[in-house]
This record gives C-alpha cells, structure tokens and sequence, in this order.
C-alpha cells in the first residue's frame, strides 16, 4: 500500500474513532471502561473540553477536524504523514497511562495538591498481599511464589471467562 493510501485509511480510522465516540455520546452509551463517562460517552466526554477550542460549550465539526489532526500529529513521531502501528500504540499507551495517573491522583491526593507524596503513596498493593504471596513464611518474595500468583490469578480470570461464555450462550 503507498504511503499516501495509508495516511487515507490512518485518518479515516481515526476519524471514525471520533465520530463513533461523539455517536455514543449521544446514546449516553460508554466506551467499555475507556474513560470516566460512566455510561455517558466516556472517551467523547473525557476529551470535550480540549475538543472545544473555543471553550463555549459546544463541539463544531471545524473543532472535531481540527482536534482530529493533532492527534494525528502528536501520534506521527516521525513526521512521515502516515501512522505506523508502533506509532499508534504509543499514542494510546501514552494517553491510557496519563488517565490513570490522573485517577491516581483524585484518589490518593489527601492534601489536594495535585500531586502525591511519599506517605499519600502509602505501602503500594503489594504491602497488603505480601504474606499471602509469601507461602513459605519466610520473610522474602521469591520469583517462584510470584509465578505461582499469576499462574492462580490466570486461572481464575479463565474461570471467569469461561462463565461469562456460558451465561452469553
């Protein structure tokens, strides 16, 4: 495919992803977890203000197409006019990180700076799990205790799976 065609069908994607977001907005349907609209367009409603350039409440489609190229751009690393799929995952992984920094903060920020210090950090989740993953009691972590968690976690997000299948049957 000539790069010209593949710049065509990277923007259509994307394109079709915006649109497909502001659709579901609309239906006040979420995004499969994929942002904080609860049921409300999640992504669409995440990324509305930075849409409405003009901060007067309202999304145009000049605003949309705009918003559309830059993202378009900021994922283009290379410059090149066209998104390889290296480049794309990177956008997302860079935006599905930025998220969740920010929930980190809503939940963990005691002090309403926005920013977490040490103690609002606290002991991290594996403090908390520690003895449990510990099996031998012997004050340490091993890489076996470890893989044997993520080999019993595995199973059981298989059992959940499996019973998911059954009940859409």
């Amino acid at each position: 495919m000539t790069a010209p065609k593949m710049t065509a069908v990277a923007v259509l994607a994307l394109m079709g992803a915006s649109l497909g977001s502001a659709a579901l907005a609309e239906r006040g349907m979420d995004m499969g977890g994929m942002g904080d609209g609860e049921g409300r367009g999640g992504m669409m409603l995440d990324q509305f203000d930075t849409i409405d350039a003009n901060k007067d409440g309202k999304v145009t489609q000049d605003e949309l197409a705009a918003f559309r190229t830059a993202e378009f751009a900021a994922a283009d690393t290379n410059a090149d006019g066209a998104l390889s799929a290296e480049e794309l995952s990177a956008r997302m992984l860079q935006k599905m990180l930025a998220r969740q920094g920010a929930r980190m903060i809503e939940n963990m920020d005691a002090d309403g700076n926005g920013t977490l210090s040490v103690d609002e950090m606290g002991d991290g989740p594996m403090a908390g799990n520690f003895a449990r993953i510990d099996t031998d009691n012997d004050g340490a972590i091993s890489k076996a205790e470890v893989e044997a968690v993520a080999d019993h976690m595995g199973k059981r997000r298989e059992g959940r799976r499996d019973m998911k299948d059954d009940q859409d049957n």
